[in-house]
């Protein structure tokens, strides 16, 4: 193993964001690299996470996680190497996952790294198709939409991290329907040749009520939401009664600088008797190892399939956070740092 370097190169927020992040409210800067303490590990980060819900922490609000702190490091999930352990549980050379990304070099508490097996499945993966994105899927779909054999399934947002998941787990456990939305004509073939959904559309290319009445004639009965605003209203529209929606994310509300209209047929959450509810994936991890089991199996089987898309070099990585705002990412959002 090569020698560690004293200093490593950290992204760090500088000033919070106003509408759209811009360039100028972040800095990468070249720190030390801290000795590991006791019950600690000291890991080389060879792939990091970049996700949507990194734009609201940079936002000075109270949420369910703490907003990112003004000259500090950004926290995201990451994979590494552990290149120093003062921890029983961790010896140079393992490879672990961590919520400490946006840096080459993190210290991390032993108790908040996971031991991750590279034979079993690639390194990126672990964050993203049996990592958070993928219990996303996997809990939201079937705990909080509650998911049932036979229902027509409407996911936003479809050929993202999570969303390609929801539609395919949708598939394999019963859905009659499963129709996607995405922002281009490849992202569309993708999602109906390649995942096997029933039907996609561009939402750029007309109305989302339209285009969703269309392919959906008979109505859905559950909404998976990863975008909000125009594609939640349009979800509502075309609800059967008794219909479910789980709310994972609204990205066409977060760059946002003035409030959005809400969805302007709410009143028809009464008359459909519709559920809605929002979902975090931290209420979820008492299905972690039946997730890894269930979707794991269906990875190796080739029956779930999934992209990523790699940014390379941690210069690059508030490139790759900006460009997955844009929607320029399919599937998975990764950076990859060379050793």
């Amino acid at each position: 193993m090569p020698a560690t370097p004293t200093t490593g190169r950290e992204w760090h927020l500088v000033a919070r964001p106003h509408g759209w992040p811009k360039p100028e409210d972040f800095a990468l800067r070249e720190t030390e690299i801290p000795e590991p303490g006791e019950g600690q590990i000291l890991v080389r980060n060879i792939h990091l996470s970049v996700d949507p819900y990194m734009r609201g922490r940079m936002n000075d609000v109270k949420s369910y996680v703490p907003p990112y702190e003004l000259g500090e490091p950004m926290q995201g999930g990451a994979v590494g190497e552990v290149v120093a352990s003062r921890s029983d549980a961790f010896q140079a050379g393992d490879h672990v996952l961590h919520g400490l990304g946006w840096r080459e070099y993190a210290v991390v508490d032993a108790k908040a790294a996971v031991k991750v097996d590279e034979a079993v499945a690639p390194l990126p993966a672990y964050l993203g198709v049996l990592g958070m994105p993928g219990l996303t899927a996997y809990a939201g779909l079937l705990e909080v939409a509650s998911l049932k054999e036979g229902d027509v399934v409407f996911v936003s947002g479809a050929a993202g991290a999570v969303g390609g998941l929801v539609g395919q787990i949708a598939k394999l456990k019963g859905a009659s329907r499963v129709i996607g939305s995405a922002g281009s004509a490849e992202k569309v073939k993708l999602l109906v040749e390649e995942y096997g959904f029933d039907a996609a559309f561009n939402y750029k290319e007309g109305p989302v009520a339209e285009q969703l009445k269309e392919a959906a004639p008979d109505g859905i009965d559950v909404y998976f939401d990863n975008v909000g605003g125009e594609h939640l209203e349009a979800a509502i529209s075309s609800m059967n009664t008794h219909g479910r929606i789980a709310i994972c994310g609204m990205i066409a509300q977060y760059n946002a600088t003035e409030p959005n209209p809400a969805p302007r047929n709410l009143i028809a959450v009464i008359a459909k008797r519709l559920r809605i509810e929002g979902l975090l994936v931290a209420d979820h991890r008492h299905l972690q190892q039946q997730f890894v089991e269930e979707v794991g199996a269906w990875v190796r089987s080739g029956e779930l399939k999934y992209r990523e898309t790699t940014v390379e070099g941690i210069e690059n990585t508030l490139d790759a956070f900006l460009g997955l705002l844009r929607g320029e990412n399919t599937g998975k959002m990764i950076v990859s740092l060379p050793a």
